[in-house]
C-alpha cells in the first residue's frame, strides 16, 4: 500500500516565501527612481514584479500538488520543448537582443528567457536519466557519455546567446548531481580538465568577457570602464554599515549602480538593510539549501533524491555566484540573485522548481 502524501515541508516554504517577500520590497526600493525617471511611474516595477510573484505562488502550489515521480516520464518532452525554445532564441525575428545579448522570446506582451527554464529542464531530465541507469553511471561511455552529448548540446545553445554565467551555474548544479547518482570521481576530474581550456577559450575569446574577469581581480584599474559596476556595488555594501541606511534611503540606486534592480540587487540589500539585512539573507539561503538537501537525503526513491539534489543545488549555487559577483569575489557573471532580482523568467521556473521539491517532501522521511 503507497504511503500518502503528508503535508509539504513548512522551513522549505517559509524560506522560499519569505525571500520572495524580500525580493518584492527590495525591487520596489531599488527601481523607484529608475521607474519614475524612465516609465513615469515608481511603481512600475513592482506591479509587474507582485504579478510575477503571484503567477509563482500559484505555479509553486500546483507543482506542489504534483505527483513528483511524474517528472520522471515527461522529462524527454520537456528538455525537446526547450531545446526548441532555445533555437528560436538565435532567430532575429523571434528573439530580443538586449546589452548585447539574444536572450529573450517575445511572446505578445511578455518577454521569455529559455536559458532560465534550461536549468530547470535539464535538472528533470538528469534526474530521469541517472535514476534509469543506476549503477551503470560508473560506466563512462554507456552511461555517461549520452547524459554528457545533451547536455554539451545544450550548454552550446545557451553559449550561443551567449549566456556564460547560465551555463556555469548549470554545470555546477549537473556536476553535483552526477556525482551523487554515483559517477567516478576520476570521470568527473577529467571531464573538468578537459573543460578547462575551452572555458579559457570562451574567456578570452570575447574582449568584455576578458575585461570582466581583470576587472573583478582589480576593479581599481578601469575604475569608468569594466570596473564600474564592482565598485559601485562595493561603495553601496560599505556604506550600509551594520544597520544599513533604511528602507528606500539608498543613494547607489541614484543612476549611480548599474542593475541595481536586476543582478546587483544584494548591494541595494546591503546598503539599505545593511550588514544585519545582508546576513539575513544569506541565512534564508542556507536554510533553503539545508533543508532541500535533507530532503534529498530522505526522499524514497533514487529519482526524487536526484531530483532534489538537482533543485537545492540549482537555487542555491546560483544565489552563490550571484553574491559572490557583488561582493568582489567572483567575476562579473550577469546572474540574477534567485526569488529576489526582479524578472519573471528567473521567478516561475524558480518557484516551479521549489513546488516540485515541496511535493518531494510530502514523501520524504524527513523530521
Amino acid at each position: 500500500m503507497k504511503k500518502k502524501p503528508s503535508a509539504p515541508d513548512f522551513i522549505i516554504f517559509f524560506a522560499a516565501v519569505t525571500l520572495l517577500g524580500v525580493g518584492v520590497v527590495m525591487v520596489f526600493s531599488a527601481s523607484s527612481v529608475t521607474a519614475a525617471g524612465l516609465r513615469e511611474d515608481a511603481y512600475y516595477y513592482l506591479k509587474r514584479q507582485a504579478l510575477w510573484a503571484g503567477l509563482g505562488i500559484i505555479a509553486m502550489v500546483i507543482f506542489m500538488n504534483i505527483n513528483y515521480r511524474v517528472w520522471r516520464r515527461t522529462g524527454k518532452l520537456v528538455l525537446l520543448i526547450t531545446i526548441i525554445m532555445l533555437l528560436l532564441v538565435l532567430v532575429p525575428e523571434l528573439g530580443k537582443e538586449g546589452l548585447g545579448a539574444r536572450r529573450w522570446l517575445e511572446l505578445g506582451p511578455i518577454n521569455v528567457q529559455p536559458s532560465e527554464i534550461a536549468k530547470l529542464s535539464l535538472v528533470i531530465f538528469l534526474a530521469g536519466y541517472l535514476a534509469n541507469k543506476g549503477e551503470g553511471i560508473r560506466e563512462f561511455w554507456e552511461g555517461l557519455f549520452p547524459a554528457l552529448i545533451l547536455m554539451g548540446g545544450t550548454f552550446i545553445l545557451i553559449l550561443k546567446q551567449p549566456d556564460l554565467g547560465t551555463a556555469a551555474a548549470l554545470t555546477g548544479t549537473l556536476a553535483l548531481m552526477l556525482f551523487s547518482a554515483g559517477a567516478k570521481f576520476s570521470h568527473l576530474l577529467g571531464l573538468g580538465l578537459v573543460a578547462a581550456p575551452g572555458i579559457y577559450l570562451a574567456i578570452v575569446s570575447k574582449e568584455y568577457r576578458a575585461s570582466r574577469f581583470l576587472s573583478f581581480l582589480d576593479p581599481e584599474a578601469d575604475p569608468l570602464g569594466s570596473g564600474y559596476h564592482l565598485i559601485q556595488s562595493l561603495y553601496a555594501l560599505g556604506s550600509g554599515g551594520p544597520v544599513g541606511l533604511g528602507l528606500g534611503r539608498s543613494r547607489q540606486k541614484w543612476y549611480y549602480l548599474p542593475e541595481r534592480h536586476t543582478d546587483f540587487i544584494f548591494a541595494i540589500i546591503g546598503e539599505e538593510l545593511g550588514f544585519l539585512g545582508a546576513v539575513f539573507v544569506l541565512l534564508l539561503f542556507l536554510l533553503f539549501a539545508w533543508r532541500g538537501f535533507r530532503i534529498a537525503i530522505t526522499a524514497p526513491d533514487n529519482f526524487g533524491s536526484l531530483l532534489a539534489v538537482g533543485i537545492t543545488t540549482m537555487i542555491s549555487l546560483q544565489a552563490l555566484v550571484n553574491i559572490g559577483v557583488v561582493t568582489g569575489s567572483l567575476p562579473i557573471t550577469g546572474i540574477p540573485l534567485p526569488l529576489i532580482s526582479y524578472g519573471g523568467s528567473s521567478l516561475l521556473p524558480s518557484l516551479a522548481g521549489i513546488g516540485i521539491l515541496l511535493n518531494i517532501s510530502r514523501y520524504s522521511q524527513i523530521s
